[in-house]
């Protein structure tokens, strides 16, 4: 399949990457418990490694064009591609936990921001606990617009809408790194901008299958790519949140294939009702 087209997937094809979004569900909540002060990122990876296996699923992100661990796990200025090691993480660090996992060749992709401590406890900076959630809320909105969206261009717009309109210091939203198409490989066509563009792209058509995460920063949008080849980095150092759910359009509308619920529960306050696969 060439890069310029897009997979439509049938039903039982959606089903199945639900059942891998299931599996990545469940090892990003342990690695997100298992991201604590103290812990290092090699052994955050090591837990989301564990979950994959025991379900008999196989890891995508491990051996990526040589990536070498199973999960990208960035830290504060770090935007993606982090590579787990021995970094050490510390109360007040923002990181970024980024996997996916494949089940009869259909692939999963998703992410999340963890702020160790709290503000309240005055162990981390009530502005990251505000990049982190504005980034999942921008998600959120992307993923509503996707249910009525006519063209791909309709979810940027919503996430970018949604971000401008908050109030506060204003975020930037990456623009060097967008979503994508997923299916029978972890990265697809079309591109999924997380912003506003006259590029409206292709149109939405029932089995198109999209992995969205928008990725806002404190500071610039300016990045540099790390002597890793991997790690992204903000080029003025300021810190950066990313959220990612893999989202699924059939016939009778949306279901989030990486949440149990098919993202039910944040969608209710945006007015959008997901619809089960094969309904």
């Amino acid at each position: 399949m060439s890069r310029r087209q897009v997979e439509l997937k049938s039903v039982p094809q959606m089903q199945t990457m639900h059942r891998a979004g299931l599996v990545l569900h469940r090892a990003l909540d342990a690695a997100v418990a298992a991201a604590v002060p103290g812990t290092t990122t090699a052994a955050v990876d090591a837990v989301f490694a564990a979950v994959v296996e025991e379900a008999g699923a196989t890891p995508n992100f491990l051996g990526y064009y040589g990536y070498p661990a199973t999960i990208c796990a960035s830290v504060n200025e770090e935007v993606v591609h982090g590579i787990p090691g021995e970094r050490v993480l510390q109360a007040g660090d923002v990181l970024k936990i980024d996997g996916g996992c494949i089940i009869d060749g259909w692939h999963s992709d998703s992410a999340r921001t963890v702020v160790l401590g709290s503000s309240a406890a005055g162990t981390a900076d009530p502005e990251d606990e505000r990049l982190s959630e504005i980034t999942r809320q921008a998600l959120w909105h992307g993923i509503a617009a996707f249910a009525t969206a006519k063209y791909i261009g309709d979810i940027g717009d919503a996430i970018d809408d949604f971000v401008s309109a908050q109030p506060g210091a204003p975020l930037g939203i990456l623009q060097d790194y967008v979503g994508h198409g997923i299916g029978t490989a972890m990265h697809q066509a079309p591109d999924v901008l997380n912003y506003r563009s006259r590029h409206r792209g292709p149109k939405v058509k029932p089995g198109l299958c999209l992995a969205i995460e928008p990725m806002l920063v404190r500071g610039g949008l300016a990045t540099d790519v790390l002597s890793d080849d991997w790690t992204v980095v903000t080029r003025d150092g300021a810190r950066a949140s990313q959220w990612e759910h893999s989202v699924a359009r059939h016939r009778g509308g949306i279901w989030v294939l990486t949440m149990p619920d098919g993202g039910a529960a944040d969608l209710a306050p945006l007015g959008v009702v997901p619809v089960p696969l094969g309904e």
